[in-house]
C-alpha cells in the first residue's frame, strides 16, 4: 500500500489539489485530503506533477523498433508494452493488419497466450483488415484486401473473446455479417473506407460503432452533396479514433472533428516501430516503411503509420489544437475506455478501479507509471 501526494490529480471527473491517491495491491483504495492519509504510508511525493490515469491507446501497430505484424509473438507485445510505459501508456489494442489468413489465426493464438500471462496491459486484438476497400488501402497490401470466407467468418466468431475490434470498410461484403460480429462482442470499426454517406450510415445503423483514424483513408466530405465516410461518421454517434500528429489530419480539423463529436473522439497513435525508437526504415508486411522527420512513408509516399506517442499526442491537442488538458486527458483514458467497455475498471481514477496510472510533467515529459499497482520511474 502506498499514496500520491503533492500532484495535480486529474480523475476524469475533476480536477483536484491536496488530495492523495491511495494504492492498495492492483487497485485503487482511496482519495483523501493529504491530511487525512494513515500514519506510516508509504508516500509517492509528486513534487507538483500531474497524475492521471493511464493512457489508453486503441490503434498501436508496434513501437520500440518492432511491429506485431512482423514479429507475431508474445515477446513483440511485452516489447511495445514496455515501451508504451514510456509515454505513459498503461493499456493497448495491438493492431495487426491486413495479411492472410494464417497470419491473422497466429495473431489470435498469441493475443490468447499474451492475455493468460498480463492482465489490463493488452487489452484484446484489433484485426485492420483485410475485409477492406483497395482504394483507401493506405499501406496495407492490395492482394491480401479481399472478402472474408464463411471459414475465418466462423474463426473470428470463435474466437471473440479475444478480438475486441475488426475494421472493416462499410462497402466490403463483409459488412453484411456487422450484426453477427456485434452480437459476438467484436466491436466493429469503419475504415478504409470509400464508401458514400449512406452505404457508411448503413453500417453504424447495424452496429458498427467505432471509426478507424477519422479522415485517412476513408472518403471525405467533398462537396455539399457528397459526405463520404468522413460525413457519417460526423453525423452519428459513435465513437472515433483519430492522430494527433499534424501529419496525418490538420490541426484545424482537429479542432472541428472535437466540436462534432465532443466525448465520442479518442486519440490514438496508430503508431509503428519508428515510436519510441532511433531508427530511419522498418519493414511493415513486406513494405519498406521510411521514418523521416517523425513522418513514415512507403515508397510511393503513401502514410504507412505514425511515429508519435500519446504523450506527444496529449502535447499536440493541448498546444496545437487548444483542447484543455483535462479534456484532452479524457481522450487518451477516459473515453478510449468507454468505447471499448473497459471503463467499469480502467479510464478514470476512481475506487476500486485498477491502478493503471500515469504521472506527467507540465511540459509533457512522462515520470513513471504504475500498471497494477506496480509503480514504476522512468
Amino acid at each position: 500500500m502506498y499514496a500520491f501526494t503533492n500532484g495535480v490529480i486529474y480523475t476524469a471527473n475533476e480536477v483536484l489539489y491536496g488530495k492523495a491517491v491511495i494504492v492498495d495491491g492492483d487497485k485503487i483504495s482511496a482519495v483523501v485530503s493529504e491530511q487525512d492519509l494513515p500514519e506510516g504510508i508509504e508516500r509517492i511525493d509528486l513534487n507538483g506533477n500531474n497524475l492521471t490515469a493511464g493512457f489508453i491507446d486503441l490503434q498501436l501497430n508496434g513501437c520500440g523498433g518492432v511491429m506485431f505484424n512482423e514479429d507475431i509473438s508474445v515477446k513483440t507485445l511485452e516489447i511495445m508494452q514496455e515501451t508504451n510505459l514510456r509515454s505513459g501508456t498503461t493499456s493497448y489494442l495491438p493492431t495487426f493488419i491486413t495479411s492472410p489468413d494464417e497470419g491473422m489465426k497466429q495473431a489470435v493464438s498469441v493475443m490468447r497466450e499474451y492475455l493468460g500471462k498480463y492482465k489490463n496491459q493488452a487489452l484484446g486484438l484489433h484485426l485492420e483488415g483485410p475485409y477492406l476497400s483497395v482504394e483507401k488501402k493506405g499501406v496495407h497490401r492490395p492482394e491480401y484486401i479481399r472478402e472474408i470466407s464463411p471459414e475465418m467468418k466462423a474463426f473470428l466468431c470463435d474466437n471473440a473473446d479475444v478480438i475486441t475490434k475488426l475494421t472493416l470498410a462499410a462497402e466490403n461484403p463483409t459488412a453484411q455479417y456487422i450484426p453477427e460480429f456485434v452480437k459476438k462482442g467484436i466491436i466493429v470499426s469503419i475504415g478504409h473506407s470509400n464508401a458514400t454517406y449512406d452505404v457508411a450510415k448503413k453500417a453504424f445503423g447495424n452496429g458498427a460503432s467505432f471509426a478507424t483514424h477519422l479522415h485517412n483513408a476513408m472518403s471525405p466530405i467533398s462537396s455539399g452533396r457528397d459526405m463520404g465516410v468522413v460525413g457519417a461518421v460526423l453525423d452519428t454517434d459513435i465513437y472515433t479514433g483519430i492522430i494527433v500528429d499534424g501529419l496525418h489530419v490538420n490541426f484545424a480539423n482537429v479542432k472541428i472533428d472535437k466540436k462534432v463529436k465532443g466525448e465520442k473522439l479518442c486519440i490514438v497513435t496508430d503508431a509503428t516501430a519508428a515510436a519510441g525508437a532511433d531508427i530511419d526504415s522498418f519493414m511493415f508486411v513486406g513494405k519498406k516503411v521510411y521514418v523521416s522527420n517523425g513522418k513514415c512513408y512507403d515508397e510511393n509516399g503513401a502514410l504507412g503509420g505514425a511515429s508519435i506517442t500519446m504523450i506527444e499526442s496529449v502535447k499536440n491537442a493541448v498546444k496545437e489544437v487548444g483542447i484543455p488538458l483535462d479534456e484532452t486527458l479524457r481522450m487518451c483514458n477516459y473515453y478510449p475506455a468507454k468505447a471499448i467497455g473497459v471503463d467499469d475498471k480502467l479510464g478514470s481514477i476512481e475506487v476500486g478501479k485498477i491502478a493503471n496510472l500515469t504521472v506527467f510533467t507540465h511540459d509533457f515529459k512522462v515520470i513513471g507509471t504504475a500498471v497494477n499497482g506496480e509503480w514504476q520511474v522512468n
